[in-house]
């Protein structure tokens, strides 16, 4: 058993889940191996409500995976995502889930491309 945050992690795996675990996370994550502007992650993250991404890159910055970079340059606001050294961590992680995902697309007949 393992305890963060005041909370009960049974193993490894848990704790690794509270940080990539969820619909976007690890979506974000691999997107912001190369720091981005808000924009750019928003158009990279198709499907995302803006909410949705706010809120998951808030979670992450808290977490300590994720920086972020307020420019105050007029006009307009400039804000930058990167990954943090913690965040640089899981690029092997993302990389093999990324892999995992591209290998299954090819052999599982069930998956079929939509749109672009």
């Amino acid at each position: 058993m393992y305890s963060l945050d005041e909370k009960t992690y049974p193993c490894s795996t848990s704790i690794t889940m509270k940080y990539i675990g969820g619909k976007w996370k690890a979506v974000i994550l691999i997107h912001l191996i190369e720091k981005k502007r808000y924009s750019e992650l928003r158009k990279t993250c198709l499907n995302i409500s803006e909410r949705t991404l706010s809120l998951q890159l808030k979670e992450l910055e808290a977490d300590g995976l994720v920086k972020r970079t307020v420019y105050t340059t007029k006009p307009p606001l400039k804000v930058d995502y990167e990954l943090t050294e913690f965040g640089k961590t899981l690029i092997p992680l993302l990389h093999a889930i990324a892999n995992w995902g591209d290998e299954t697309i090819q052999t599982n007949d069930k998956i079929t491309i939509v749109g672009n």
